[in-house]
C-alpha cells in the first residue's frame, strides 16, 4: 500500500493512523479492492491478504474486533495470534503497547482514533453505539488510566445530508443528542453522526481534533452500505509510534 491510499490522520507526535480507502487490495467485483471486513460474503483469502497489507503498511499487526454497536471497549494487551480475525466482540479498543495496532471497520458508520500520552483507541460509532456511549465510555477510560485523550481524528462516514431516518428515529436520537438531528439533501429527516462524535469531543474537553469531512455515501473512493447495499469495509488503524 502506498501512503497515498491511506488518509493519515493528523494525532501529533506519539501516534500514527489513518484511513484506508477502496484501493490497494486483491479483492473483487463489489468488494474491489481493499476489503477489510471478513464479515460480509468477499473471499477470506482476500480478506486476509487485504488485512496484512495493512498490517505492513502500519509495520505491526493490527487488531479488529467483531462489531455489535454496543458500548464495549476492549483492552488489547499483545499482538493478536496469526489468523485472529477479531479480537474481541466490542466497538472500542485501546492499547498501551506499541507492538499492535488498532483497527474499526465502517462502511457508513464513524470511525474514531484518539491518542493520549502512551495510550491510544480506535473507536466504531454507529448510531445506537453513540447514542449507548461508546466514545464517551472509551474517553473516560483513557483517563482513568491516566492519559487522557489530547488528539482525535474522525474519518469518513455517511453525512447529514445522507443519513436519511425515519422521522421518528430522528426524533428519539436528538431527545438525547439534539447536535445530530439533520435534514437530506432532498429535505427529509436524518441524523448527522459526525456532528454527535465532535459534540461528545468538545465536552470531554479533547483539545486537538482533525476530521477527514468525506461522505462515504457521495465519494466512490469509499465503501458505502448505504449507497450500495452489498459492499465492503475500509477501517480507520491507529498506533503508538515505536
Amino acid at each position: 500500500m502506498s501512503s497515498s491510499e491511506v488518509l493519515i490522520a493528523d494525532l501529533g507526535p506519539g501516534a500514527v493512523g489513518g484511513f484506508t480507502t477502496r484501493a490497494g487490495g486483491v479483492s473483487r467485483g463489489v468488494y474491489e479492492s481493499l476489503n477489510l471486513g471478513a464479515g460480509v460474503a468477499d473471499e477470506p483469502a482476500a480478506v486476509a491478504v487485504n488485512r496484512r497489507r495493512v498490517s505492513d503498511r502500519f509495520g505491526r499487526p493490527v487488531a479488529f474486533l467483531t462489531q455489535v454497536h454496543s458500548d464495549r471497549v476492549h483492552e488489547v494487551t499483545g499482538p493478536p495470534p496469526a489468523g485472529t480475525v477479531a479480537v474481541a466482540e466490542a466497538d472500542a479498543l485501546l492499547t498501551a503497547r506499541v507492538d499492535v495496532a488498532l483497527g474499526v471497520l465502517v462502511a457508513d458508520c464513524v470511525p474514531i482514533l484518539l491518542a493520549g500520552d502512551g495510550l491510544v483507541a480506535a473507536v466504531h460509532a454507529g448510531r445506537r453505539g453513540l447514542v449507548s456511549g461508546v466514545l464517551t465510555h472509551t474517553l473516560a477510560r483513557m483517563a482513568a488510566a491516566g492519559s487522557p485523550a489530547g488528539r482525535a481524528a474522525i474519518g469518513p462516514s455517511i453525512c447529514g445530508r445522507c443519513y436519511e431516518v425515519p422521522e421518528a428515529m430522528r426524533a428519539e436520537v436528538a431527545a438525547r443528542m439534539p447536535v445530530v438531528a439533520a435534514t437530506t439533501s432532498w429535505g427529509t429527516p436524518a441524523l448527522d453522526l459526525a456532528a454527535g462524535v465532535r459534540a461528545q469531543l468538545a465536552d470531554a474537553g479533547v483539545p486537538e481534533v482533525h476530521h477527514e469531512a468525506r461522505c462515504t455515501r457521495e465519494d466512490p473512493d469509499l465503501f458505502s452500505y448505504r449507497r450500495d447495499g452489498v459492499t465492503g469495509r475500509f477501517a480507520g488503524v491507529i498506533a503508538l509510534e515505536a
